[in-house]
């Protein structure tokens, strides 16, 4: 069985004539591999038919990178600091304006999946990161425009009413503008997130050398420029807002967006646009409906020896081809062919509802594995949402100056665990995983499963740590009671949890997208890429039903709840250790599903001799896992 940090350098061999119906003789069966234009005839697929185009190549990434890069700048710009904005200009009350925000945060990235299937099913990346460019900026228009009119947000109050609670609070219609703005910038978020990386690497031919090469290079600078603009976004743009003026600080993002637009339309001359060929959403539900159909279909013993099966050769645009196995043992009689009437007579099935591929069955079961490894990382993002809320919302209680003019925003305390990525991962990757890959003889130093669980201990850590340090603020907050609440204590108090975090996001969301994107199937990537963004609408869902279950139930006659309005009288320690308890239950789990997992298997076909019936290559052959 392949590891999971095997180099997917050596799949491009295994393009594989198959036959269209086989024996199984061993779980690992497939074919050897073929050139493309051998497995495909004379036919091409829309995907080679793209590829007859040269290739934009870096010609065109100055317009790819540099829309990327304003458009992540306007939108990390707009919302980095967008709780203080809620509670200091708004004047909402603390947990009305936590679920604003996760509210939000969980529907901006949940909108990447419907995204990308509009995008692969429909109308194409271009279209999709043109339209959802012009929402964005709509949505970001509308966002400055409530901090720009008076009409649209509740009248100044100075801080000493606030700490009262003598604001009047934004109206009904007030927020009713805001939502309409943010919903915009959801659906701008939601078509351009899954399609940005894959538009980017449709420039380069992967078939060439120096294109492999290009599409490493793109991946480098693209997540070079998104570091700099969340250092930016959570230095420059907020200070901009909190020292200077919102409508500045929302206005700079706004003109960014605008330019980002002018930009990518700029390059449209040099762009490779690659056609839709249809979601794999709707390939995996047709195993499911074919599966259950043949339900009732009895095998011969229990390995499904004597049993034919659909097995076509790969498409050109697939890369590795997966063995036939027995885990979900029941998906396989998808691929059974039952009798010669389902296949036309050029080999492909007369209904793809009634018979699919072992690849297609194959491609299915590793998405239903990966799914528990998914929920099992759930809560480590729900600790990492509390950067963006409640310990923002310490920051503004405690002492944020350095020296006797500066004064550290608090939207930006959170850019002590970006610091901490930014150290740290040049240090694992040149010291630590050569030493430790002397010991364990792995690629990557650990397997991608105990990366990730080490990001699960630190989760659990980081809300510990910093349930101690809020017991420690809370108390210096009322032995030294004041007008505006502050504690006498450094607002650098809460850098050892942050810490901690970044060590948790450095292991377990690194370890995630390259789980992912090594284990899920070549075509189905996007959702790979977008598993993460996924992870954050749950977590952000999650985190906001915790908020309200301990609002509503924490509190009685003779002490507040915990997550009240004054944080000072609440118990936030009480819900960060609440938080931290949950994540060793979930360890627990992960360690179970863990050492269950089956990393996914490529193969290496040595054939023996084929033969042609119905028009159709078949093979018998030997397989090898790798």
């Amino acid at each position: 069985m392949a590891a999971g940090g095997k180099s997917e350098s050596s799949l491009f061999s295994l393009y594989c004539l198959t036959k269209c119906f086989q024996k199984a003789v061993t779980s690992t069966s497939a074919e050897k591999g073929r050139e493309p234009e051998e497995m495909h005839g004379n036919g091409l697929s829309d995907s080679k038919k793209a590829a007859k185009k040269k290739p934009g190549g870096w010609k065109s990434m100055p317009f790819i990178l540099g829309n990327e890069t304003f458009e992540r700048l306007a939108t990390f710009g707009l919302v980095a600091n967008f709780t203080v904005y809620l509670v200091n200009e708004l004047f909402l009350e603390q947990v009305v304006a936590v679920n604003i925000m996760n509210i939000w945060t969980g529907i901006t990235n949940f909108a990447p999946l419907l995204g990308a299937f509009i995008s692969d099913a429909y109308v194409g990346r271009f279209k999709t990161i043109a339209f959802s460019s012009f929402a964005s900026l709509l949505g970001m228009m509308i966002v400055t425009l409530t901090a720009w009119l008076p009409q649209l947000h509740p009248p100044k109050c100075n801080a000493a009413q606030q700490s009262l609670s003598r604001c009047k609070s934004a109206s009904k219609a007030q927020l009713g503008v805001l939502l309409m703005g943010l919903g915009f910038i959801s659906i701008g978020s939601g078509g351009i997130r899954p399609c940005s990386i894959p538009f980017g690497v449709d420039q380069f031919d992967a078939t060439t050398e120096e294109g492999a090469k290009g599409i490493t290079s793109f991946y480098n600078w693209y997540y070079t420029t998104f570091t700099a603009v969340i250092l930016i976004s959570l230095t420059v743009v907020v200070y901009i807002q909190t020292s200077v003026s919102w409508v500045l600080g929302f206005g700079i993002p706004t003109i960014l967006m605008a330019c980002s637009i002018i930009l990518f339309f700029t390059g449209t001359k040099l762009y490779v646009y690659v056609e839709p060929e249809g979601s794999v959403f709707l390939g995996i539900a047709q195993v499911f409906v074919s599966a259950y159909s043949k339900r009732k279909l009895k095998v011969q013993d229990e390995e499904f020896n004597g049993v034919h099966f659909y097995d076509p050769p790969l498409k050109a645009t697939l890369l590795s081809k997966l063995p036939l196995t027995n885990q979900f043992r029941f998906l396989n009689k998808a691929a059974i062919i039952v009798d010669d009437k389902e296949l036309d007579t050029d080999g492909s099935p007369t209904n793809p509802w009634r018979l699919c591929s072992i690849q297609q069955v194959e491609e299915v079961k590793c998405v239903i594995k990966i799914i528990p490894v998914w929920a099992s990382g759930i809560l480590c993002f729900v600790s990492i949402t509390q950067q963006g809320t409640y310990t923002v919302l310490q920051a503004l209680t405690m002492n944020r100056h350095l020296g006797p003019r500066f004064q550290i925003p608090a939207g930006s305390i959170s850019a002590i665990s970006l610091l901490t990525i930014a150290v740290w991962l040049p240090i694992y990757d040149r010291l630590i995983v050569p030493s430790v890959r002397k010991v364990t003889k792995h690629d990557g130093g650990i397997t991608l499963l105990q990366r990730i669980g080490i990001g699960v201990v630190f989760s659990i850590l980081s809300m510990a740590v910093a349930g101690l340090i809020e017991k420690e603020r809370r108390a210096a907050a009322n032995s030294h009671p004041n007008s505006l609440g502050v504690a006498p204590m450094s607002v650098l108090w809460l850098a050892p949890q942050l810490i901690l975090m970044g060590f948790c996001e450095a292991f377990s969301i690194i370890g995630q997208i390259e789980f992912f994107n090594q284990q899920f199937p070549d075509h189905m990537r996007s959702i790979a890429n977008s598993l993460i963004s996924c992870s954050f609408g749950v977590a952000s869902y999650l985190s906001s039903l915790l908020v309200n279950i301990v609002h509503s139930t924490t509190g009685s006659h003779s002490h507040p709840n915990w997550l009240t309005n004054d944080i000072n009288g609440g118990r936030l320690d009480y819900f960060y250790y609440l938080i931290a308890g949950m994540g060793v239950v979930n360890f627990i789990y992960f360690l179970y599903i863990a050492c269950r997992y089956r990393y996914k298997a490529s193969v290496q076909v040595e054939d023996r001799k084929t033969f042609n019936d119905l028009g159709l290559v078949q093979s018998n052959h030997e397989a090898k896992e790798v």
